[in-house]
């Protein structure tokens, strides 16, 4: 099975220049803990990730202004991603190896296609593959 075929299309991004403040209120509204960063609206290059982990290490407990520090400024800037048509088993491995949630699906030239969260692989990976990569991948989380 291929990344495409179980990833989130058309994911909530965030610009670099938007605040932390209005990327923490995305992922309060939406339910999530990572956010792609592209570089504009119309390429959605990804050029980092912001996480509920940055806004706690590196706005929160470096007291940062959450309306005025910008994303570009604390955002992660080496991102595991993968491409649509990886095989789904390395965006697991990937997971794993590095205790994330979700992984931004790019295409050839670097834009943000997807995301692959580890509820999409629950919800769409057949039982069989299931008790291969897939398990006990909570433990990634």
């Amino acid at each position: 099975m291929k990344c495409q075929d179980v990833m989130t299309d058309n994911p909530v991004c965030c610009l670099p220049d938007d605040t932390v403040g209005q990327a923490a209120r995305l992922m309060r509204r939406e339910h999530l803990g990572s956010i792609p960063v592209i570089s504009d609206d119309r390429s959605r290059s990804l050029i980092g990730i912001i996480s509920d982990s940055d806004l706690a290490t590196k706005v929160v407990a470096e007291s940062r202004d959450p309306n005025h520090t910008q994303i570009f400024d604390v955002m992660t800037r080496t991102v595991v991603a993968c491409r649509g048509t990886d095989d789904v088993t390395s965006a697991i491995k990937a997971m794993r190896e590095h205790q994330i949630r979700r992984v931004p699906v790019v295409d050839y030239d670097g834009h943000v296609i997807g995301v692959i969260s580890q509820g999409d692989v629950s919800l769409r990976v057949q039982p069989r593959e299931a008790s291969g990569p897939t398990a006990n991948m909570s433990q990634a989380a």
